[in-house]
């Protein structure tokens, strides 16, 4: 399981250090992709697996179903973290989350998320005001 909030900077070749508690879970290769709110989303290749079948037994005949899969794969890039524990973030994933240099890798249980310092910054001013609510919305529906 991941879990936390680490502050780390991306290097001039695009590259960023993957905190050494998440690598082992991560395993050799992995997936990051577009995720929601501007981030990018890291799974491990099982975790993948399990997404995109899931993604898979939707009803293709729907738009919104083709229109999110096309996001979410047409984003998607397999990784692998180097012998110094980096990984390359491609270019057109750091511009979609607006990644220049300062970042925040956060765990998120099944998956880790990399945000831009500043975005995750502003997502959280904003999610902490209503965080009560929130709460009170999952306890509804059964967490």
């Amino acid at each position: 399981m991941f879990l936390g909030e680490h502050q780390h900077s991306l290097d001039s070749k695009g590259r960023i250090t993957v905190p050494s508690k998440f690598r082992e879970e991560l395993g050799a290769s992995f997936i990051a992709t577009k995720g929601l709110d501007n981030c990018l989303f890291i799974y491990p290749l099982d975790e993948w697996k399990t997404i995109e079948a899931k993604l898979r037994a939707l009803p293709f005949t729907r738009a919104d179903v083709r229109s999110f899969a096309r996001f979410f794969f047409s984003g998607a890039s397999e990784l692998e973290i180097d012998k110094q524990g980096r990984i390359l973030l491609p270019a057109n994933l750091r511009e979609y989350a607006m990644i220049d240099k300062e970042l925040v890798v956060i765990g998120v249980g099944s998956r880790l998320e990399i945000w831009a310092t500043e975005k995750w910054a502003q997502y959280n001013q904003i999610a902490e005001s209503s965080y009560e609510n929130i709460a009170e919305n999952l306890v509804d529906l059964g967490l």
